[in-house]
């Protein structure tokens, strides 16, 4: 048996043992997904500081995020404002 069919033998054999442990491994059955509890308030906190669900807590990563995305698009907003004196502002920083 020459060197290469050595290795093609060998990925046939890797390949034949995969095939085998495929339909076993998707056989198990599937934990159900667990969402983790909410933690709970530290004495003193504020009673609208504590989140009631995860869902609330998806919604306020979800209005920072929008809030972020409005921040990223000021300078595209101020364009209109800056480019009118954007020539003299060139000039300026040439005289430093």
């Amino acid at each position: 048996m020459t060197k290469t069919q050595r290795i093609l033998a060998a990925i046939a054999l890797a390949g034949a043992a995969a095939g085998l442990a495929a339909p076993a491994a998707s056989a198990a059955p599937v934990a159900p997904l667990a969402l983790p509890d909410l933690p709970t308030a530290a004495p003193g906190m504020p009673a609208g500081a504590q989140p009631g669900s995860v869902s609330e807590i998806g919604s306020k990563l979800s209005e920072g995020a929008n809030q972020l995305n409005a921040l990223m698009e000021v300078p595209n907003q101020l364009y209109p404002v800056i480019a009118p004196v954007e020539p003299v502002l060139g000039l300026a920083g040439g005289i430093e």
